[in-house]
């Protein structure tokens, strides 16, 4: 039998709609075994105005009943809710998804920010690379059912932990594309043209047909971008190389233009240097 998934959804009080909650009930709904949801709320002081001025600092039992409860008890759900007071949003999401061993944390993305190299604040890209599961950036606005899922990898690379990292990105983007009965298909990205991606090694690992493979020479979100029109893909899948000691500091400025480049929603999953 399927092993039961945690969901973690990360709520943000200042809003008026919670996205990642929203596609975290969607998702659950599609899943056998129903999986169990945490609902973590919780605000980040780098991205909200906590000054006593602003009124959406404030919510009422009311609020937590018609945003939170309502919805959940309508899917039928099995739930629990924990509100953090922490002043440091990532590190009390970190804990608190281990706490409840998540299977993968749904948080809000906005809109991307094509006109900023960088689009998250510190807070939001060390959850990305530090956490224990997927993290799924949703968008506003993102739609309802998914029914295309993109997985980009880098087949070109020699480190051991990539090759770990594209296994990981492809079973993750099989796993999404299974729970929507979407189509699944695969891109990688190349400058040189020596080192060509083998697409024989792409298709023996996807089991895709060619059609779902997609290889392309150009910088990497620019392609994955392409692509992703050119299939309407709903949701991306990539990876990040998690860190450790002094280098997980470092920003993945891969990682980073690629889910500004894109409008929809992205898959991040990591694997520990």
């Amino acid at each position: 039998m399927p092993k039961q998934e945690r969901i973690f959804a990360v709520v943000n009080p200042t809003l008026d709609q919670q996205v990642a909650l929203d596609r975290a009930i969607i998702t659950a709904k599609l899943i056998d075994p129903r999986p169990v949801l945490c609902i973590f709320v919780a605000v980040d002081s780098n991205t909200v105005d906590l000054d006593a001025g602003n009124q959406k600092i404030y919510r009422n039992t009311d609020w937590f009943e018609q945003q939170i409860h309502k919805p959940l008890r309508e899917a039928g759900l099995e739930y629990s809710i924990e509100i953090s007071w922490s002043d440091n949003w990532q590190q009390s999401i970190m804990v608190s998804a281990k706490r409840f061993g998540a299977t993968r944390i749904l948080i809000r993305a906005g809109k991307p920010a094509k006109s900023r190299r960088f689009i998250f604040a510190e807070s939001k890209w060390a959850l990305l690379k530090e956490a224990d599961c997927p993290v799924l950036l949703v968008r506003d606005g993102a739609a309802l059912q998914r029914k295309v899922v993109l997985a980009a990898v880098n087949f070109q690379a020699s480190r051991i932990n990539q090759d770990k990292l594209n296994k990981t990105i492809i079973t993750r983007g099989q796993q999404l594309a299974e729970n929507y009965n979407a189509d699944f298909h695969v891109v990688n990205a190349y400058i040189d043209s020596m080192l060509y991606p083998d697409r024989g090694r792409l298709a023996h690992q996807t089991g895709l047909k060619s059609d779902n493979i997609h290889v392309m020479q150009g910088y990497t979100d620019e392609v994955i971008a392409a692509v992703g029109k050119k299939v309407n893909a709903d949701v991306v899948v990539i990876g990040t190389l998690g860190q450790t000691g002094l280098t997980k500091t470092r920003r993945g400025n891969t990682a980073e233009r690629v889910i500004s480049a894109v409008d929809v929603d992205v898959l991040v999953v990591n694997t520990v240097l």
